[in-house]
């Protein structure tokens, strides 16, 4: 065995300690129990492997994780991102101390004000998903960007990643994700179950003084997708009164690959008064076309 493929007993046990706290918080907010049990089995696979997981990382990079016996996709993206970043955003999120406006004040070309509203506009977390946004032109329509800006923070990211030896390391989630009446579903039941307190709360760090548990936090899984839905903690949220409305729903498919929406109450057009899904407004329209066109058949 070379020198990369060395055991690193340390940095294995902390990456299966974080695996297991992850399993502990989804169990304790009652996440669905297939789910917990993947992150403990991958867990112990990190555990006892008698190799460094870094130097398959830095050989193989997420292809090489992937293999290892129960880590799938997308645990093994979130093994890398601990590996480059020393973070994970997944974690911090179920823990309440994930803080994404100080994580991209340290990309060249952001500061404080567009870190703030990077966050509150794209709802993003991980520098791996700033370089998506950078990458697919959403980040070019935040207010400040525009397109030279936007290839700037983009060459940014991409030295920044690439010094750390790894070529984007989040495996993408389908394009499409789950489909909308899912969607819809998932944050209904969320503000339903919110409301009628039957929710555990997490304490987020931002926005968040005094440090009170507030925050509803709901686990579910539905259509073979599993869901975490949680209010929009952003400043945009709270300055416009509507963090009880907007709701961001992360979506995991059976490895773990992660994606992200946010629901809210559309205030304007044919779809005024209606939840809708930002980014797939077609999509609910028709959804809510052929709702209104069986609820009138039902009446007849």
């Amino acid at each position: 065995m070379n020198d990369t493929r060395a055991a690193a007993p340390g940095e294995n046990a902390q990456i299966a300690d974080l695996l297991r706290e992850t399993a502990q918080l989804l169990e304790a907010q009652g996440a669905n129990p297939f789910r917990v049990s993947a992150y403990r089995n991958a867990a112990a696979e990190i555990a006892r492997l008698p190799e460094s997981v870094r130097g398959i990382f830095d050989e193989r990079g997420v292809a090489g994780l992937e293999a290892l016996p129960h880590v799938g996709r997308g645990i093994a993206a979130a093994i890398a991102e601990m590996l480059i970043t020393g973070r994970w955003s997944q974690l911090e999120r179920l823990r309440g101390t994930v803080d994404a406006v100080q994580l991209f004040r340290t990309v060249p070309g952001i500061g404080p004000g567009l870190a703030e509203r990077i966050h509150d506009e794209l709802h993003l977390d991980t520098l791996e998903a700033l370089e998506v946004a950078a990458n697919d032109g959403r980040l070019e329509a935040v207010a400040g960007v525009g397109p030279r800006r936007a290839a700037a923070i983009r060459a940014a990211l991409e030295n920044m990643l690439r010094r750390k030896r790894v070529p984007m390391p989040v495996a993408p989630a389908p394009a499409r994700g789950p489909e909308i009446v899912l969607l819809l579903e998932v944050d209904r039941d969320y503000r339903d179950k919110a409301d009628a307190g039957k929710l555990p709360t997490i304490a987020p760090r931002r926005l968040n003084p005094e440090g009170k548990s507030w925050l509803p936090v709901l686990h579910a899984h539905h259509g073979g997708w599993h869901f975490t839905a949680l209010y929009s903690n952003t400043a945009q949220a709270h300055r416009l009164g509507k963090v009880r409305d907007w709701v961001v729903i992360y979506f995991y498919d059976h490895d773990h690959a992660e994606g992200q929406h946010t629901v809210v109450t559309e205030t304007r057009g044919p779809l005024a008064g209606r939840r809708v899904v930002r980014g797939r407004e077609p999509e609910c329209k028709e959804h809510y076309a052929a709702f209104d066109f069986s609820a009138a058949d039902k009446r007849k």
